[in-house]
């Protein structure tokens, strides 16, 4: 089992910048692609930004020049580094890691973008 808990949700203005954690626990010695998603609504939840252990990085087209994805090894954390928010990014943001190929999510952090 992986556990995963983010921090760093919070409510921002829109232009500002927001910095997301994701801490893992657990059995994480097989843990590969780390992730960001978000779900807003009732939409479906995205992919935002993933990234290897070797720190190869993707986004979705849409989110490449506004989110940052890092991630540090040691301390098994993986990162999001949001900036120009806008009232579209409101949504809750959520980590995923690739365990062996078993995925795990976080409960997610909330993110409020005011216009």
């Amino acid at each position: 089992q992986v556990q995963l808990v983010e921090s760093g949700g919070g409510s921002v203005q829109a232009g500002g910048s927001l910095g997301l954690s994701c801490v893992a626990s657990g059995n994480i010695f097989s843990i590969d692609t780390m992730a960001w998603y978000r779900q807003a609504g009732g939409n479906q939840r995205e992919l935002v930004a993933t990234i290897t252990t070797s720190g190869m990085t993707t986004y979705a087209h849409s989110m490449k020049d506004q989110f940052t994805i890092s991630r540090d090894n040691t301390r098994n954390m993986v990162f999001l580094q949001m900036n120009s928010l806008q009232p579209e990014d409101t949504a809750v943001y959520y980590c995923n890691a690739d365990n062996g190929g078993v995925r795990y999510w976080g409960e997610g952090t909330l993110v409020t973008v005011s216009s």
